[in-house]
């Protein structure tokens, strides 16, 4: 069915005078009189008693008139659906971010931001270890991954990253220590018999085994004493005097009783990667836009 020819009918019959329906949609009034029969002899009804003095809806076409303005109605929605769909401004967008990425000024206003303008689209979050987020990706679970490495993140094929965020390390400690009045950032070789709490697994982004790694080019092996699984233990046990951790930049913002941090004089940076496939959904578009338009 033809939805012009339902408009046609509703303005015929809005109106019950095909002179003023034709000069109403812009057209002459024989090929209105036209399309409207052609919808009479689809349905298989008459919708109009016509005279040579009136218009009159009949039986049928009464009954018709709400139908139709139902499916115009039902129509156009879906119309604007489609378009507020390759917008994104509606669907579902699926995130997934390492542990300090919420305390990141820049991603926390671009997920607030994006929020009060896409009120309607569904926002999917997600706390991964690098590894899982990528798989997240790869599998069409995540749109955009957010995930920390130290050098652009090998990734499968069909997925490109972009670095958003270079940012220092800092080391954490009771605000006892004698790191806490040094007059100097501390360096690796300051970290010479130190008991250290590393986050453990793959939720370190490589951060544990290259600092290690670093310790030992110094000429001595880290002494790593616990394996944190969560932020909070890592810093409850540093803020407890369990030894000394090393965090990214962004974590130093976490108020914690008794902790505190002092810049790491370290050659090397901790890097915020976003990591998503070449072709995004509309929605994820539109993040990533706000993500780089923030950063311009």
């Amino acid at each position: 069915m033809d939805l012009r020819h339902l408009r046609y009918f509703l303005c015929v019959a809005e109106e019950l005078h095909f002179g003023r329906a034709a000069a109403r949609l812009g057209i002459s009034q024989p090929p209105l009189s036209q399309q409207v029969r052609a919808l009479e002899e689809e349905l298989g009804v008459q919708l109009f008693e016509r005279t040579s003095r009136r218009v009159q809806l009949t039986v049928a076409g009464r009954q018709f008139v709400p139908e139709a303005q139902a499916t115009l109605d039902q129509a156009e929605h879906a119309m604007l659906t489609a378009r507020r769909a390759q917008r994104g401004e509606i669907g579902r967008l699926s995130l997934s971010f390492s542990t300090s990425v919420p305390f990141m000024p820049r991603i926390v206003k671009a997920l607030s931001g994006f929020r009060q303008e896409n009120g309607q689209v569904r926002l999917d979050l997600h706390e991964l270890a690098r590894d899982l987020q990528i798989d997240g990706v790869v599998r069409d679970e995540i749109d955009i991954a957010l995930v920390r490495s130290l050098v652009d993140p090998p990734l499968p094929a069909g997925l490109v990253s972009q670095c958003l965020m270079r940012e220092g390390l800092v080391v954490a400690m009771r605000d006892d220590h004698r790191f806490a009045t040094l007059d100097r950032r501390p360096r690796v070789s300051d970290l010479r018999g130190e008991p250290l709490v590393f986050y453990g697994g793959s939720r370190a982004a490589g951060f544990a085994d290259h600092l290690v790694a670093l310790c030992r080019a110094e000429g001595f092996e880290a002494d790593v004493v616990l394996e944190a699984s969560s932020l909070a233990t890592l810093l409850g046990l540093t803020a407890a005097g369990f030894g000394l951790t090393v965090v990214s930049n962004s974590l130093a913002r976490i108020s914690v009783e008794r902790l505190v941090f002092r810049d790491l004089d370290v050659p090397f940076t901790s890097d915020l990667w976003m990591v998503h496939k070449e072709t995004l959904t509309p929605a994820a578009a539109r993040f990533r836009a706000m993500l780089l338009d923030d950063g311009a």
